[in-house]
């Protein structure tokens, strides 16, 4: 019996045609629907019975948190109260790995939940759309998917929504998951392999599943460097909007002695301050020299995932040693 999947599209440059085969650059995200994937893809039919549900079709640039929220309702049904076996979501790559990560925190279930997107437009001359489509059903499809967290599906490769990043603009080899590397592989002889599992808690055990959309606080990104004064650090407390920052930090968390002393004012006023990383690997740990600053220290999150989790994190405590417990284990 084949496994009911639901098909949820949300635009980008996998749903997107430019002006001819060899525009790989203008062209318009959101052209291509669901059923036109089904029809133009008829492999997809023989390994589910599909239901497809477009819940946007824009640029992935566009997407925010009422985006994240409406597609954790919308899955949380598909999978809870229809009782389908997976999900694969159509996303454009540019904060793909942030909808997956959000998902990864918010939604227990132990059902596979594929994202995928592609470089190159559905239109384009030798495009990914179609074969990314096609495996990111067969790792849905697959019971070796199922306690895996939510997953990236890409040129051929399985990636963890937490360690998964875009590194590339154009190159069909964008996503990479850096020191810890892929989960698995789709091979060409249409069987999906895996290699390794995550580690940190997802899904079924993550402690974020049970949130509301208007209990999640604001919170900002600071980019670090050479001679950086601090002022937007101050323009965001003093717009007394934001629950917290995320410090971008140079090398091991690191910031300059303005930007510290920015910080410190943001701490005064009540805003929790989390130490990343500008660097693609590598943990932020707990240091003396900024001991003053009751920091949380981001592990191994990059800056853009240590703000949803700070999000989440914040809607449920203020407690710093609860949030770097939380950062910890996630």
């Amino acid at each position: 019996m084949k496994k009911k999947i639901a098909f949820i599209t949300m635009g980008g440059t996998i749903s997107a045609t430019g002006e001819d085969r060899l525009d790989l650059r203008n062209y318009v995200s959101g052209k291509i629907t669901a059923e036109q994937y089904l029809k133009e893809i008829p492999e997809l039919n023989k390994l589910a019975e599909i239901e497809i549900y477009s819940l946007d079709n824009v640029s992935s640039t566009q997407i925010n948190e009422k985006h994240w929220f409406h597609l954790k309702e919308k899955i949380e049904w598909y999978l809870h109260e229809q009782n389908f076996d997976g999900i694969v979501i159509s996303h454009g790559t540019n904060t793909l790995e942030e909808t997956a990560y959000f998902l990864h925190l918010t939604i227990n279930t132990n059902k596979p939940i594929v994202l995928v997107g592609s470089q190159r437009p559905y239109s384009a001359l030798s495009t990914d759309a179609h074969m990314n489509v096609l495996n990111g059903l067969r790792v849905a499809v697959d019971e070796e998917s199922k306690g895996k967290g939510v997953l990236v599906s890409l040129n051929d490769q399985i990636h963890s929504a937490r360690d998964v990043t875009k590194t590339d603009t154009y190159r069909l080899e964008t996503f990479q998951s850096g020191v810890h590397g892929i989960l698995g592989t789709v091979d060409p002889d249409e069987t999906v392999n895996y290699y390794r599992s995550p580690m940190k808690n997802h899904t079924t055990s993550s402690q974020l599943t049970e949130l509301e959309e208007d209990q999640v606080k604001a919170v900002e990104i600071v980019y670090s460097y050479a001679g950086a004064s601090g002022d937007l650090i101050r323009f965001i407390t003093e717009s007394k909007q934001y629950a917290g920052i995320i410090m971008a930090g140079t090398g091991a968390g690191r910031c300059s002695k303005a930007e510290e002393e920015a910080l410190q004012e943001a701490r005064q006023e009540g805003i929790h301050v989390v130490r990343g990383s500008r660097c693609l690997n590598g943990r932020v740990v707990d240091i003396e020299p900024y001991a003053n600053l009751e920091a949380i220290a981001a592990d191994d999150l990059i800056p853009q995932k240590a703000r949803i989790l700070l999000m989440l994190a914040l809607a449920q405590t203020q407690d710093l040693k609860a949030i770097q417990a939380i950062f910890d284990t996630h």
